[in-house]
């Protein structure tokens, strides 16, 4: 059986993403040392050491979407100027500001979450598990999972990539690491929506018809 804790445990000596792990540990029938070995032979180990590694060249680009309505700004670096203007890594770029725009993330990562938003959002879950029936002590350790998908679900990195669901982000720029062979980063991004934070019009349609019938 392989479990959470092996997961985690590989994922720390790897840096490989939570799914890529998981499969590893499946394919190996949970041998640790074979799924390290799995996830080399497939180049996604290498990734680590390559994230330490300093990325200042890269691409700011932009995407519009649906006639002007929602527009992205978006920073990722590389290492190198070479691979900022290669083909593939620039349809990288703009399929991430396309990302942005279609799911709407409110961090890069999850390391950026405020911890005051996680604790709003923390009595908010538990004040739910209450009202479903729990006891406030059991409430509190069940509300842990649903956390996670909270911070998970506004973190850019950890959302299923659009054009492809059974990944992450962050695990699309795992495996663009592992083909350019130098570090990707996803530094930051602009999401801008046509009226977003504006009062809406409240049209008053009592007044509208009457107007209509006097005519």
């Amino acid at each position: 059986m392989i479990t959470a804790g092996m997961v985690k445990e590989l994922r720390e000596r790897t840096g490989v993403g939570m799914m890529d792990c998981k499969n590893a540990l499946v394919e190996t029938g949970g041998d640790m040392e074979k799924a390290i070995e799995v996830l080399r032979t497939r180049g996604l180990a290498q990734a680590t050491k390559k994230a330490s590694r300093v990325a200042s060249e890269g691409l700011v680009s932009s995407y519009i979407h649906m006639g002007g309505r929602i527009g992205v700004l978006l920073e990722i670096n590389c290492e190198t100027d070479f691979v900022a203007k290669n083909s593939d890594f620039q349809e990288l770029v703009h399929d991430i500001c396309m990302h942005v725009a279609a799911s709407n993330p409110r961090y890069v990562a999850k390391e950026q979450v405020e911890p005051a938003v996680i604790e709003h959002e923390k009595q908010i879950l538990i004040n739910q598990a209450i009202n479903e029936g729990k006891k406030p002590e059991i409430a509190e350790k069940v509300v842990t999972g649903r956390l996670e998908k909270f911070i998970s679900e506004i973190c850019l990195l950890e959302q299923p990539f659009v054009k492809d669901p059974d990944i992450t982000v962050g695990q699309m720029v795992q495996q663009k690491i592992s083909q350019f062979g130098e570090n990707i980063s996803v530094r930051r991004f602009a999401r801008f929506e046509m009226g977003e934070g504006l009062q809406k019009r409240q049209d008053d349609f009592a007044a509208e018809i009457a107007k209509l019938q006097q005519k």
